[in-house]
């Protein structure tokens, strides 16, 4: 039986195409304007090409060109517009910033494509973005080109990622099939939730601005969810400690597991912190918590920006323990500049999360074959 085939859009390093491909489908093509993303994506998905640059000078016919494929034979189109115009993290969001029509350019190419099935991950600021202009904008130009869609915001932690993520996923069909969505593993009443712990306590300790290259793991897997993710890989990459400055690793020490910049001394804090109310800025320099999960992983594991700070050692955390956070397997490499490699896996779709989407689109297509077989 051949495999689904599927296309990501905005693929950046490839998450959601990884978690496709754990779910059994074959990526045929990413697009990216972020050249070291690109790096990452062509290394990573071999199989796939790989077409650069910005998706306003691409056409439908330019995937179907690079694929083989005839419209209307895709599978799923997958793809997350970058999300920057809607974050909450941009306090000038809004429709007026041109990235928050990019969405136009997704569904321009699902024109042309006619997928079977499309998926649209975004941040949930898309749903309050220009009093909730651009959601409801991308709801109707799914519909109007003969989908069934619907949205729902999935919690990534309720899927076995250790980490507080939350993202609108759009799914949508034009074969009739029903809108399947995956299944909650964990919480209350299922499996406990992945910690820090279970993710990265058999990754070498680091000092400070330690940078030990290819390295040995420091146990054998200590979690199933680490048994997972090593699963092909013999050694860790992207393994580097930022340098910081030996202020901030002062103020480090002041703060223990699960506190934050309220547990630093008055005359240590940064000076506009010293303004701060004891309300604000509730996840800067935050420790983690080994029992705990992550704060959102950001394109920057920046101290000032949030609980970024490993449970022990004092230093923030690495491009492959942020990568471990996102459920990247350890076999996956980062490629380009260290900046951008957190970049990367910021912006990534947890492939894990990626994979359950992808299960619940083809359990939504075995349901229907069931039912067909049953009536026929």
């Amino acid at each position: 039986m051949n495999k689904p085939t599927a296309i990501d859009l905005f693929c950046g390093a490839g998450g959601l195409s990884e978690g496709l491909n754990q779910a059994g489908f074959s990526i045929l093509a990413g697009n990216d304007i972020d050249t070291f993303a690109g790096e990452t994506f062509a290394k990573t998905h071999r199989e796939a090409s790989f077409l650069d640059g910005s998706i306003r000078e691409l056409s439908a016919e330019d995937f179907l060109k690079a694929t083989g494929l005839a419209k209307g034979e895709l599978d799923c189109l997958a793809g997350g517009p970058p999300c920057q115009g809607y974050s909450v993290y941009n306090h000038q969001r809004g429709m007026h910033d041109e990235r928050s029509h990019l969405f136009r350019e997704y569904l321009r190419i699902v024109e042309g494509l006619m997928p079977k099935w499309l998926v649209m991950e975004n941040v949930t600021g898309i749903m309050s973005a220009g009093e909730g202009e651009a959601f409801q904008a991308v709801l109707a130009g799914i519909k109007s080109l003969g989908y069934a869609v619907e949205a729902q915001i999935l919690r990534a932690e309720d899927y076995g990622i250790p980490q507080e993520r939350r993202r609108v996923v759009f799914i949508g069909n034009r074969i009739g099939m029903p809108i399947v969505w995956p299944k909650k593993t964990h919480g209350d009443g299922l499996q406990p939730f992945t910690t820090i712990q279970d993710a990265l306590s058999d990754l070498p300790a680091l000092e400070n601005g330690e940078d030990g290259g290819v390295s040995t793991y420091c146990s054998e897997p200590r979690s199933e969810y680490q048994r997972e993710l090593r699963a092909g890989s013999n050694a860790v990459h992207n393994h580097a400690a930022p340098r910081l400055g030996a202020i901030n690793i002062e103020r480090m020490k002041h703060i223990p597991q699960g506190g934050s910049w309220r547990d630093i001394p008055f005359e240590l804090l940064p000076a506009g912190m010293k303004r701060a109310k004891r309300s604000d800025h509730t996840k800067r320099y935050g420790r983690m918590k080994w029992n705990g999960l992550s704060c959102t992983i950001l394109t920057k594991c920046d101290v000032h920006w949030g609980a970024y700070i490993h449970p022990e050692q004092e230093r923030s955390i690495t491009v492959r323990e942020a990568a471990r956070i996102q459920s990247f397997p350890d076999w996956f490499h980062f490629e380009g500049p260290r900046t951008e490699q957190y970049v990367q896996v910021g912006n990534a779709v947890p492939p894990m999360l990626g994979r359950k989407i992808g299960e619940a689109l083809r359990s939504a297509e075995d349901w229907c074959n069931v039912e067909n077989i049953a009536t026929g």
